[in-house]
C-alpha cells in the first residue's frame, strides 16, 4: 500500500506541481484518501459479499475532496462555490440511496444493487479468485479512480486559486444546479413508481400505463430511458468547466473524469437494459421508441409528449 501511495503521489504531483507546496500536500492527501477508501470498500465487500460498498460512498467522496480542498484554499470563491454545489449534489443523492435501502445502521450492511448478482453469474467470474480480482480492480479501485478524476477540477481551481470568477463559472454553476434539479425530479418519479408498484395500485392514476408494463415509461422517462443517469453525467460535465475557467484551458486533462464517467454509465445501462428486456416483454419496443440519454426534443414536441 505504501508503494502504491508513493507511486500515485509522484504521478499526481507531476500533473499539478507548480511550486505550491500546499497544493502538492493537497494532492497527496487526495490520493491517500482515495486508496484508503478503496481498500476499505474492497475488504468489506469481500467479507460481506455485498459489492455495493462503493455505491455507499459514491455520493460522499466528492464532498470529502471538496471539503479538504476548501480547508486548504478557504479564501477561494470558486472553490467555495464548487464545494456548495457538490455538497447539495451529495446530500440529495445520499438521501435517494438511503430511501432505496442502500444504507443500514450497521455500515457494512444495506441492500446490494441487484445488478451485482447478475454480474456474478458471468462465466468469467465463476471462480472465487476471479470474483476477488474483479472486486479489487473494477468495483473498488476503478470506480474510486473515476470519482477521483471527475472531482479533479477542484485541484485545477486550487492551482489557479488567484484567478477570479468568470462568466464561465456562473454558467457552469447554473447548469450544474439545473441538472441536480432534473435528477431530483427523475429520482422522485422513479421512487413514486416503485412505491406504487410495491402497493400494486396506481395512486390517482399516476403511472398507470407504466405499472401495467412493469417499468417506468412516463414523466421524464417519456423523453429518455434514463433521465437520472443523463442528469448525473451532465452534472459532472458542467463541473469540469470550473477547472477550465480557472486555468483558462477549455480543453484540459481533467476532461478524462467525465469521459470515464460517461463510459461507465454506458456499460451500466447496457446491463440494466438487458435485465429489463428479459423481465418485461414491452421493454424492447420502448427501447426502440425512446432514446437512451439524449432526448429528441423536436420529435417529442411534434408528438405532443408531456411530463
Amino acid at each position: 500500500m505504501i508503494l502504491l501511495i508513493q507511486l500515485s503521489n509522484r504521478v499526481g504531483c507531476q500533473l499539478f506541481v507548480n511550486g505550491d507546496s500546499a497544493l502538492n500536500h493537497l494532492v497527496d492527501l487526495w490520493i491517500i484518501i482515495m486508496i484508503a477508501t478503496a481498500l476499505v470498500c474492497f475488504l468489506v465487500g469481500e467479507l460481506t459479499r455485498n459489492y455495493s460498498q462503493v455505491d455507499k460512498v459514491w455520493s460522499l467522496m466528492p464532498i470529502v475532496y471538496s471539503c479538504v480542498t476548501l480547508a486548504a484554499y478557504h479564501l477561494s470563491p470558486r472553490i467555495l462555490l464548487m464545494t456548495l454545489l457538490v455538497t447539495i449534489w451529495g446530500i440529495r443523492l445520499s438521501y435517494n440511496f438511503y430511501r432505496k435501502g442502500g444504507y443500514n445502521i450497521i455500515p457494512w450492511k444495506g441492500e446490494e444493487d441487484y445488478r451485482w448478482g447478475v454480474v456474478r453469474q458471468n462465466p468469467m467470474l465463476r471462480k472465487p479468485w476471479s470474483k476477488t480480482l474483479f472486486n479489487l480492480l473494477f468495483i473498488s479501485f476503478y470506480q474510486h479512480v473515476v470519482i477521483f478524476l471527475f472531482s479533479t477540477p477542484l485541484l485545477f481551481a486550487a492551482k489557479y486559486s488567484e484567478i477570479r470568477l468568470t462568466e464561465l463559472d456562473y454558467l457552469a454553476a447554473f447548469f450544474m444546479f439545473l441538472f441536480i434539479m432534473i435528477e431530483t425530479v427523475a429520482d422522485n418519479q422513479l421512487h413514486m413508481f416503485h412505491l406504487q408498484k410495491s402497493l400494486k395500485t396506481s395512486l390517482k392514476g399516476i403511472y398507470a400505463d407504466s405499472l401495467s408494463n412493469g417499468f417506468l415509461s412516463e414523466g421524464l422517462w417519456n423523453y429518455v430511458r434514463h433521465p437520472n443517469y443523463t442528469a448525473e453525467q451532465a452534472i459532472w460535465i458542467s463541473f469540469y468547466f470550473f477547472g477550465a475557467s480557472a486555468s483558462g484551458q477549455i480543453i484540459n486533462w481533467t476532461l478524462v473524469g467525465p469521459v470515464l464517467l460517461v463510459l461507465l454509465f454506458i456499460g451500466s445501462t447496457e446491463l440494466t437494459e438487458r435485465i429489463s428486456m428479459y423481465k418485461y416483454p414491452g421493454y424492447e419496443n420502448y427501447k426502440r421508441q425512446v432514446p437512451k440519454f439524449i432526448p429528441l426534443i423536436f420529435k417529442s414536441l411534434k408528438e405532443g409528449k408531456l411530463l
